[in-house]
C-alpha cells in the first residue's frame, strides 16, 4: 500500500473517534443539564413556587397557628357579657311588654344572641382563654360598650306596658349601637374569619333592628 493511501485511511480513523468523542462530549452535557433542572425543581426553596420550595412551610406556620389574634379575644370576651344583658333584657318583655310588635323584637333578638353566645363561648375555650363568668364580671362591664347600669336594669324591671315599651327601647338601642361599635373595631382589627363574619352579621341585623325601634318610637 502507498504511503498516500496509508496517511487518508489514518486521518479518517482519526476523523471518526473525534466525531465520537464529541458526541459523547455532548450527550454527557445535556445529561447533566437535565439533572440539574430536575433538582432545582425538587428543591428550589424560592418563593415564587407555589408552596414548593423548602422555606415555605416554614414561613406559613405563623398564619396557621392559632388563626387568631388579640383583637379576637377582646371582641369575644366583650360581646359574651354584652350579649347575656341583651338576652336578659329580651327576657323581660314576655311579662312586661304592652306592644305585640316589642314582644316579637325581644323574641327576636333572644334567638339570634344565644346561639352566638355559645359560638363565642366555644371560640375562646379552643383558644385557650377564659370565657367571662356570668354575674360579677357582667356586672363589671355595666355602662361599657353601651351596656345599661344596674340602675337602668332595674328600671325596667319595673316598668310595664307602654312605659316598659319605651324604656326597653330606648335602651336597647343604646345597647346595639355599642355592639355595631364593638363589631366595627373586630372587623378593622380582627383576624379570625368566623369572628370576622359574626361582627359583620351583628353590624348588619342589629343597624336594622335600631332603625325599626327608632320608627316604633316615632309611632307612640
Amino acid at each position: 500500500m502507498s504511503r498516500t493511501a496509508l496517511t487518508k485511511i489514518t486521518a479518517s480513523g482519526n476523523r471518526s473517534r473525534l466525531r465520537r468523542a464529541t458526541t459523547a462530549v455532548a450527550s454527557a452535557g445535556v445529561a447533566a443539564l437535565v439533572l440539574a433542572a430536575c433538582g432545582g425543581s425538587d428543591g428550589d426553596s424560592s418563593p415564587g413556587h407555589d408552596g414548593h420550595g423548602s422555606k415555605s412551610p416554614a414561613a406559613s406556620a405563623p398564619a396557621e397557628k392559632g388563626g387568631h389574634n388579640a383583637a379576637d379575644v377582646t371582641f369575644a370576651k366583650g360581646m359574651i357579657p354584652h350579649h347575656r344583658q341583651a338576652v336578659e333584657m329580651a327576657d323581660l318583655a314576655p311579662s312586661r311588654a304592652g306592644s305585640t310588635e316589642v314582644k316579637k323584637l325581644a323574641e327576636e333578638i333572644k334567638k339570634a344572641q344565644d346561639p352566638e353566645i355559645k359560638t363565642l363561648s366555644g371560640w375562646l375555650t379552643s383558644w385557650g382563654e377564659e370565657v367571662p363568668a356570668k354575674g360579677a364580671m357582667d356586672h363589671s362591664a355595666h355602662g361599657m360598650g353601651g351596656m345599661m347600669t344596674p340602675e337602668e336594669m332595674d328600671e325596667l324591671k319595673k316598668a310595664s306596658g307602654k312605659a316598659f315599651d319605651t324604656a326597653f327601647m330606648k335602651m336597647m338601642i343604646k345597647h346595639h349601637e355599642g355592639a355595631v361599635t364593638m363589631a366595627k373595631t373586630e372587623k378593622a382589627k380582627g383576624a379570625f374569619p368566623g369572628a370576622k363574619k359574626m361582627a359583620d352579621a351583628i353590624i348588619k341585623s342589629q343597624t336594622a333592628e335600631i332603625a325599626r325601634m327608632n320608627g316604633l318610637l316615632g309611632k307612640d
